[in-house]
């Protein structure tokens, strides 16, 4: 059963009093101790914080890739803290797009079939697929690249085909985890011009987690993660 949002559909992020601890021998962690916020339909917001701070934990949340002990979640008009695991399955695929700080590209696939996997698994059709991801790739400057496995691809290039995978299926969100964090700065910088071009050409709200300031200062709002509660930091005009 789907749970629907009865808040305004003009958001697609809506997090409210989210719990997440974990056991620890005899000890309770509390990870996220009653997190609220929001992102409206097409904007941007970027999240920092310390190490172990549990960015990536309320990103997986969000994702459906972790579950939480408490709050809700929704994503669009979709509650997805009371999913099945068969449900969340179909949301991760369809409306969710991710990018970690590793790239996760299929050694044995190039470019163009890692861009094409996404839509493969969502069943569609061949030549829809690769007309697509080819137009993806132009997006971020790969064209050229194509054909080539990742071994022949540098870092920046590795990440920004996760990039275009990110968008294959036409999620409403991506989520993207320290997308730069494996990059030098010549490669975050263009990294994270493609991230947020490629959000607003094709209309996707974005969520990101980085302790980089120059990707943190793209965000339409910017958040910081400190004793498992979040507070707003600054919103970029």
């Amino acid at each position: 059963m789907t749970h629907k949002n009865n808040v305004n559909e003009n958001v697609m992020v809506h997090v409210n009093n989210l719990l997440k601890n974990y056991i620890s021998g005899d000890e309770t962690l509390h990870i996220l101790r009653g997190v609220n916020f929001s992102i409206p339909t097409g904007l941007s917001a970027a999240i920092n914080g310390q190490s172990g701070s549990g960015k990536s934990t309320m990103l997986n949340i969000i994702g459906g890739l972790d579950r939480c002990d408490g709050g809700t979640v929704f994503v669009g008009t979709d509650e997805i803290t009371a999913m099945h695991e068969r449900n969340l399955a179909v949301f991760r695929s369809r409306k969710v797009g991710f990018i970690f700080q590793f790239h996760y590209l299929l050694k044995d696939f190039t470019a163009l079939e890692n861009v094409m996997l996404p839509a493969y698994i969502a069943g569609m059709k061949k030549k829809s697929a690769f007309e697509r991801a080819h137009e993806l790739l132009a997006d971020v400057n790969l064209s050229d690249r194509a054909g080539h496995f990742p071994s022949q691809l540098s870092g920046g290039e590795r990440q920004r085909v996760a990039v275009a995978r990110s968008i294959m299926n036409d999620p409403g969100l991506i989520l993207a985890d320290e997308p730069t964090g494996n990059l030098d700065p010549d490669n975050s910088a263009m990294v994270a011009e493609l991230l947020y071009a490629s959000a607003e050409k094709w209309g996707k709200t974005l969520l990101v987690v980085t302790h980089d300031e120059k990707l943190a200062s793209r965000a339409s709002a910017r958040y910081t993660l400190e004793n498992g509660l979040l507070t707003a930091s600054g919103e970029n005009a």
